[in-house]
């Protein structure tokens, strides 16, 4: 039996449960990770935050001439 058929299976309350259980636990990761690496101290520096600028793709928009 396939994960998908599995839950496909369970009722639909206990899927429900299952998506805010997970949710819950994604925002609750997304909220200690930004704490926890304050503490570790892997605060990116400024030195870092102007790399990462310039390594994201610059995008240049070209107007097609008009048919």
């Amino acid at each position: 039996m396939s994960l998908w058929q599995w839950y496909k299976g369970i009722p639909t309350r206990t899927r429900m449960l299952v998506g805010v259980g997970i949710m819950g636990y994604a925002a609750a990761a997304m909220f200690v990770t930004d704490r926890l690496e304050e503490r570790m101290g892997f605060v990116p520096t400024e030195k870092d935050k102007e790399e990462l600028q310039k390594a994201i793709p610059k995008i240049t928009v070209v107007d097609r001439p008009s048919k």
